[in-house]
């Protein structure tokens, strides 16, 4: 299990958090990671860049002279990818850049990722300052006090708009919500800092809880059912008819 250092908001160090195991598993898979960032950066390309070849330029429909006789190379037309202002040898094309990555190879690369910088103590866990406004000072002391050094990548618990505007300024620093950051966004930051909240909602704690539902449910019916199996399996008691009026004339005749 790793442990990541922990901040309180004001910024002072508080005991080291532990990090769940259902991220930071301690799986590092670089393939993953490579493949997944050459997919990202693929998929960032526009893909619009284009020219001409000789035969879209307008123009050179004429030899621009006789075959033979100049002393100088043949030429049939001043728009070949010789002349300048001449069409293009094998032009750019626009077309689409790209690249599908499978889900479960993305889920491993961005944990990988996780891993790689929480192996290196490059994780921190800090409960956010509250922020009535958005103000960029409070940030820039905020991350002092933390003493991180390099790009910083903080990672929110849901979408947290004064801490983003806050921190929009900062060239060095990234904000995002946790669990929508890219494996490149992670290994593009020197030191991850994680909101407190975001991970204390980790580790199926309402999973958990449901299977303890239906077996409670379980229980409550059980009784039930057995009752109802009993009353099924005893058999109807008979009950001895009393004889009628008619039955004890004839009974005192005889």
């Amino acid at each position: 299990m790793f442990k990541a250092r922990y901040y309180k908001a004001d910024g002072k160090k508080g005991k080291a958090h532990a990090l769940p195991d259902s991220v930071f598993d301690g799986i590092v898979n670089e393939a993953a990671m490579h493949q997944v960032v050459k997919a990202y950066l693929s998929n960032q390309r526009q893909g619009t860049a284009a020219a001409k070849t000789r035969s879209e330029v307008r123009g050179g429909s004429r030899k621009p002279w006789r075959q033979k006789g100049t002393g100088r190379a043949r030429q049939g037309t001043i728009r070949a990818v010789q002349w300048e202002g001449g069409g293009i040898a094998f032009p750019p094309i626009p077309h689409s850049w790209r690249v599908r990555v499978p889900k479960k190879v993305r889920t491993l690369a961005r944990r990988s990722a996780l891993n790689d910088r929480a192996e290196h103590d490059r994780v921190v866990v800090a409960d956010l300052p509250a922020m009535e406004a958005p103000k960029t000072r409070g940030m820039t002391g905020f991350l002092g006090a933390l003493e991180l050094q390099g790009k910083t990548l903080i990672l929110t618990h849901g979408k947290n708009d004064n801490i983003y505007l806050s921190a929009r300024n900062l060239d060095q620093v990234e904000v995002m919500p946790f669990g929508t950051e890219s494996v490149y966004d992670v290994l593009w930051a020197n030191t991850v800092v994680i909101e407190r909240s975001a991970l204390d909602g980790l580790g199926g704690g309402a999973e958990e809880k449901k299977p303890a539902k239906k077996k409670a449910a379980k229980k409550a019916k059980a009784p039930v059912a057995e009752a109802a199996a009993e009353e099924a399996t005893e058999e109807p008691a008979v009950e001895a008819a009393e004889p009628s009026d008619d039955e004890t004339e004839e009974k005192s005749d005889a």
